[in-house]
């Protein structure tokens, strides 16, 4: 440190300028440092005693990882690369100075850069909310509701006239209820214009990608049921836009080594406090798009429904001052889940094969969780090319072999067939192997919806005549 300047700032108006000249990083703390300092005569000794006081330490990350359990085992020299993946990421992410502890599930797979969680990812931090590590598809979720002795394609035919997939929201909109848009208006992080129209706009959708309406019947009962997959959408992914920003202030101030993108936001200050109501906000908003789904089917059929019930699988869990955040992982323990009314989870793995209904309880490996579906060996565009040989048609066809398949667009996206997808079987061997929930029934699939390739002759697309119709086949 310069103590020569110090010494000359005694008799000036000391700015902010002059505190990084003597060495010290910028943060919040400057603000009340100069205040003092210029309300203060302090000697030389008495200065540099006082900023070093108020200077606050970094938080480093560890120079090595915290151990993580690893629920998970390669078969396959694919699986194998997929699986080094995994844990070369989860050991550079278990670095970040807020974690305790961790653990993969059996359906992991990487998605962003090396330190970034992965699908299959449960990660367990202190004091700390990350929003990288619940990602933009906040509170990403199963329901089911069964109607009893029904035909599944009537089933399957009316809940298509009423669901809707694709980008965007619907114009047809469904009720907002007052009491949750006051909690919106409320919540700091939530109550922009563009945030209200998206809760609005989107409530009745279900998005693109891998999520779904399912419709099939159960094993042990021979019941119909239908089973919704989608997250909070643009109202989820607008939060988690806002969260970044929130933590990102944070990491800059309280650890800059820290991987932008395990920024997290401290529980114990009001900004994290806000941010985790704000959640329970959007999981009340998701849970409530999957009710007005399944409810106005109900009604178009007639029927009463004779069970239902839901859970997350993307989601940050709270367990005193302990945060739980499951990027694709389903929550085994009561405590994560509320609203549990039957102590049954949902686990999909493809459109091909039965939904998963589950019950089980914490144990070492699992720290409470499940795996979420099947995941994917290798990305989307990879899964592409190997598909080269075949049109799209042939594709569908080989793989959809006595099923009722739906996509929403009228195109079809191989990427969220079965082929693209890790092996049913080899996850559910695994669950039973690590211990990762008792199976107690299984929905047999008739059918399912899904978006299909929606961006072919998505509007923005008509709009600039960029539609290329050689792709259509």
């Amino acid at each position: 440190m310069d103590t020569h300047l110090s010494i000359k700032l005694k008799d000036m108006n000391i700015t902010g300028k002059d505190l990084i000249a003597m060495g010290y990083k910028p943060g919040k703390w400057f603000g009340d440092a100069l205040s003092y300092l210029n309300h203060h005569d302090l000697n030389e000794t008495e200065l540099v005693h006082f900023l070093d006081e108020l200077n606050p330490n970094f938080i480093e990350p560890y120079a090595e990882g915290i151990p993580f359990y690893k629920n998970i085992k390669a078969e396959s020299q694919i699986e194998e690369e997929n699986v080094n993946s995994v844990l070369r990421t989860m050991t550079t992410l278990m670095k970040t100075p807020t974690v305790i502890d961790g653990a993969i599930m059996p359906d992991a797979c990487p998605t962003g850069p090396n330190g970034q969680i992965p699908v299959g990812g449960v990660v367990v931090t202190k004091d700390a909310i990350h929003p990288a590590m619940h990602s933009a598809d906040i509170c990403c979720s199963v329901m089911m509701t069964s109607f009893g002795f029904i035909n599944p394609k009537k089933v399957l035919d009316h809940a298509h006239q009423i669901t809707h997939f694709g980008g965007g929201g619907r114009e047809d909109l469904f009720d907002l209820p007052d009491a949750l848009l006051q909690k919106i208006k409320e919540n700091n992080f939530l109550k922009g214009e563009k945030s209200i129209s998206l809760a609005k706009t989107h409530l009745g959708t279900q998005g693109d990608g891998n999520h779904f309406l399912y419709v099939g019947q159960s094993e042990a009962t021979g019941e119909t049921i239908m089973v919704t997959h989608h997250g909070s959408r643009g109202f989820g992914a607008n939060l988690y836009k806002e969260g970044m920003k929130v933590a990102e202030k944070f990491r800059k101030e309280i650890s800059p080594k820290t991987l932008k993108y395990n920024a997290w936001i401290p529980y114990s200050e009001k900004e994290g406090q806000e941010y985790w109501q704000a959640l329970q906000i959007v999981r009340e908003w998701t849970k409530l798009n999957h009710e007005s789904i399944h409810q106005k089917t109900a009604q178009s059929l007639a029927s009463d429904p004779l069970e239902r019930f839901w859970n997350e699988h993307n989601f940050v869990f709270k367990d005193g001052d302990q945060f739980y955040h499951a990027k694709g992982a389903t929550p085994l323990a009561d405590k994560f889940v509320p609203d549990s009314v039957n102590g049954l989870r949902l686990i999909p793995l493809n459109m091909s094969a039965p939904i998963l209904m589950v019950r089980g309880e914490s144990n070492r490996n699992n720290l409470g969780f499940a795996p979420h579906g099947a995941g994917r060996n290798v990305s989307r565009s990879q899964h592409a090319r190997t598909m080269l040989h075949k049109t799209n048609q042939q594709i569908f066809a080989e793989e959809t072999q006595g099923l009722d398949v739906r996509f929403y667009s009228g195109h079809i996206d191989i990427s969220e067939l079965p082929s693209a997808y890790k092996s049913a079987e080899q996850v559910k061997t695994q669950m039973k192997e690590f211990q990762l929930g008792e199976v107690v029934d299984e929905i047999i699939p008739y059918g399912c919806i899904m978006a299909g390739d929606w961006q072919i002759d998505a509007p923005w697309r008509r709009k600039k005549g960029k539609i290329n119709k050689d792709t259509i086949r």
